[in-house]
Formats: C-alpha cells, structure tokens, sequence
C-alpha cells in the first residue's frame, strides 16, 4: 500500500491510475507522516495527478501531521498551475499550520510574486500573523509586500493584524485518513470503542464510537441466530462495500466477524443525512444551488455503482442512505446496503419505492430503473423541502403506491427544468427511465 506515495512522488501516472482503479483504495489516506497521495502530488508539481486525485474525491483540505494542506506545499515549491487548481476547488487559503504560517506565508518567503496575487485575489489574508508574529507582508520583499498591501486594500481586506491566538475563525481541520482505514482486515471487537447509541432499527443497533483513532459509526447487524453459513456470507459480501474510489460513495472501511457480532464500520459524518438535513433543524440552509450540487453528487455516485456488479440486491436509494460530508458533499452510504442474510421482504421506507418495487419479486425488477425512480422522489424533496407522504404511514403509503397510483405532486413554481426532469425519472414505463449517467448533464445545466 505504501507504494502509492512513492508512486506519487514520482509521479508515476500509470501506477497511480491503476491503483485508482481498485475501488478498495482510498485516495485520502496518509502515510506516517499524515502526507495523503495528494499532498505529495501538489509538493512535487504533478499537476495532472492533481487533477486526477481531486476528480476521484481527494480532500482538497486534509491536513498532514503539521496541519499543512496541499495548498501550503504547491505554494511553497512554486507550482502555480496547482495552486491555482486547488483554489478553484475551494482551498482554504487562509489555512493555518501548526507554525501558524498560511500558503501566502510561504509564497511571500520564497518570492512567488504571481502565486501571491493570486492567492490574494482568492481571499488569502496579508494580515494574518504566524506564531513568531510575523503576517506574510513581513516576509515579502519590500516591493512584493507593497503591491499585495496595495492589493489587499483594493480587494476590501481587513489590513489590520490578526494575531496567531485570534484564530479561532479557522474551523475544525480535516486529518488526512490513517493508513489503517484502508487495509483489508476483520476488526477485533476489542478495538472498538462504542460510547453512544444512535439508533435502534430492526435491521440493528448503531452507534457512535472511535476505532483507531478516528471517529466512526458502527452497525450492529440484528441476526436471530448467526449461523457458520451467516457468517461466512457476511466474510464475502462486505469486502464488496469498500468502494474508496469515488467521491459519492461512503464506503465501508471495515468490519467485526466475532459471532453472535457481526458489525460494519463506517466513517462518522458530521452533517448526518441528507434526510436530517432537509427536513431537521441543522442549521444549514439548502439554497437551490446547493439542492443542485446535491442531486449531481447522487446521481454520479449512483451512475458509479451502475458500472459495477449488482452489490447488494436489497440496496434502496433514499435521503436517509445519503450521508453529507464536511464540506457538503453527498455520498451514498454503503453501509446502509442489506446483506443477503437480512430481512428479506421486508420494507421500511416505501415512499422512495417505485410501484414495480412494491410489487414484484427482487429476481423481477430493473434495478436500475428502480433507482432511479427513488432519484426522482429524492429530486422532488430537494426542490419541495418536504417528506414524500408523511401523512401516511408506512404500509399505507406502500399500499397506496402499488395499487391505488399515489403519486408525488409537483407544486406550483418549481423550475420547469426540475419538473420536466422528475417526470422523466418518475416514467410509469421503467423501461422509458433514463440512465444516471444521461442524467448527470442535465444536472450540470442547471447548476450554471
């Protein structure tokens, strides 16, 4: 595994793509010294890995050991195409390391005039000082220094000297995963520190706990009786849900086989669910935009596990299997995939459920024409903000929709765009659906 940082440092593109193309390896992984494979990448100036890394889901913002981003380095070793790619991807340019230096410290230091300008024309700050007290003017060069001051106070920037201790404005900081995360072995349950329970589902208990320092979520599968049959199912199927290779998918990262347990971990998300984040009090407003990027998130983690080998036959795409990350980035959860040992027939939550869903055996459906249909439920509740036939319950809702026709109603207002697209997605044909991946560009439009 640890050959893909020097992969990486070398810059050996065909190494790294076939590394890549493993879906159990995970881009945002660090080696000893928390250096992921884009860290290295943006320090050594192979802007194409770069590119490749961020396409494949690599945090733009993950810190190393001594909390430098991948910003401080291409700014540090002067790689100007880089720099100015990672600030396209949202780069925190007033990121702080543990020296309290931000990338303009360094770009200042050692004379980069033009990854300074474009460092401040993005938002960089002159004013921030470093644990020596020292703000990047006081590393320029008597000219450089000038023109950003000038720069500074033309683009409406605080001049004013924002001390090392006044910073609490920074945030919390994204660690770049450990190794660990990724390495294909069984978790002992002794390693599992479980130290709050979230919810209790007929599918099992989940809680909140750490496991190798990192926060986790971990699934405790309700099995009547774990059988020796039971458990080497589990053994095969759960290795399938480690996809690391795609942005839009949350991945398993590990899992505990010590019977009667038999428990899946998965990487805690902050932000929840997009289900929470919709219809529950977070905090966080889901303007249109925002609503957009969300659908485009889906439908390309979606139109990923289409490539794929069919994983788990009783995966069913809703709000609540699509967790948001930090920087509000939507990813299917596969740790809310059922395995093939786990309550067959039964449903929970048919309101995202196409009417062949609710009514055939699984041998008979188009999957793919399935989700989509539920992707089109999920389209009407980012547009609307609201729960699809929460008047009714459960097995009412299920009834209604397999034999009496009820249908989500688009309400006045709604883009004709948005309308035009759930309807398409909602065709009573499955056959007539579109594809996720003729969906995605559609989605692009919009965004504009």
């Amino acid at each position: 595994m640890e050959d893909i940082f020097h992969w990486c440092r070398e810059g050996n593109s065909i190494q790294v793509r076939l590394w890549l193309e493993d879906t159990g390896n995970d881009m945002n992984l660090g080696d000893d010294h928390g250096f992921s494979p884009l860290h290295w990448c943006a320090k050594e100036g192979h802007t194409k890995l770069v590119e490749t890394l961020i396409q494949r889901g690599a945090r733009v913002n993950a810190t190393n050991m001594g909390d430098d981003i991948p910003l401080h380095l291409a700014a540090a070793h002067g790689h100007r195409d880089i720099v100015q790619l990672l600030i396209r991807e949202r780069s925190d340019v007033n990121a702080v390391n543990e020296h309290g230096n931000t990338p303009l410290h360094y770009a200042c230091f050692w004379g980069y005039d033009m990854i300074c300008e474009d460092l401040v024309n993005a938002g960089a700050l002159v004013s921030i000082a470093n644990k020596d007290n020292d703000t990047p003017l006081d590393k320029a060069k008597p000219g450089l220094a000038k023109r950003l001051h000038d720069l500074a106070e033309r683009s409406g920037h605080d001049i004013k000297k924002i001390s090392f201790k006044e910073q609490s404005w920074l945030g919390t900081k994204t660690r770049s995963r450990d190794a660990t995360l990724s390495r294909f072995k069984g978790i002992n349950l002794g390693e599992l520190d479980l130290h709050t329970k979230i919810a209790v589902t007929p599918s099992g208990e989940t809680w909140r706990g750490r496991w190798q320092k990192n926060d986790v979520i971990a699934k405790i599968l309700a099995v009547r009786h774990c059988t020796a049959r039971i458990s080497r199912d589990f053994n095969e199927e759960f290795p399938k849900l480690r996809i690391f290779s795609h942005p839009n998918i949350l991945p398993i990262i590990g899992a505990c086989n010590q019977p009667p347990n038999l428990i899946t971990i998965s990487q805690f998300m902050t932000r929840g669910s997009l289900f929470n984040l919709l219809h529950r009090a977070t905090g966080i407003v889901v303007d249109t935009a925002q609503a957009v990027r969300c659908a485009v998130d889906i439908a390309r983690g979606m139109a990923y596990l289409h490539s794929l080998e069919r994983i788990i036959p009783t995966y069913h795409l809703n709000s609540h299997h699509v967790m948001i990350d930090d920087d509000l980035t939507a990813r299917i959860n596969m740790g809310d995939a059922k395995f093939s040992f786990q309550e067959k027939g039964r449903i929970y939550q048919p309101a995202w459920m196409s009417p062949e869903a609710l009514q055939r055996k699984p041998a008979e459906r188009n999957w793919e024409a399935c989700d989509m249909w539920s992707f089109a439920i999920i389209l009407w509740e980012l547009t609307t903000r609201e729960v699809p036939f929460a008047e009714w319950s459960p097995m009412e809702c299920g009834m209604k929709i397999a034999l009496e026709g009820l249908r989500v109603k688009i309400p006045p207002g709604t883009s004709p765009h948005m309308s035009k697209l759930i309807t398409i997605c909602m065709n009573e044909d499955a056959g007539k659906r579109p594809k996720f991946d003729m969906v995605i560009p559609i989605l692009d439009k919009m965004k504009r």
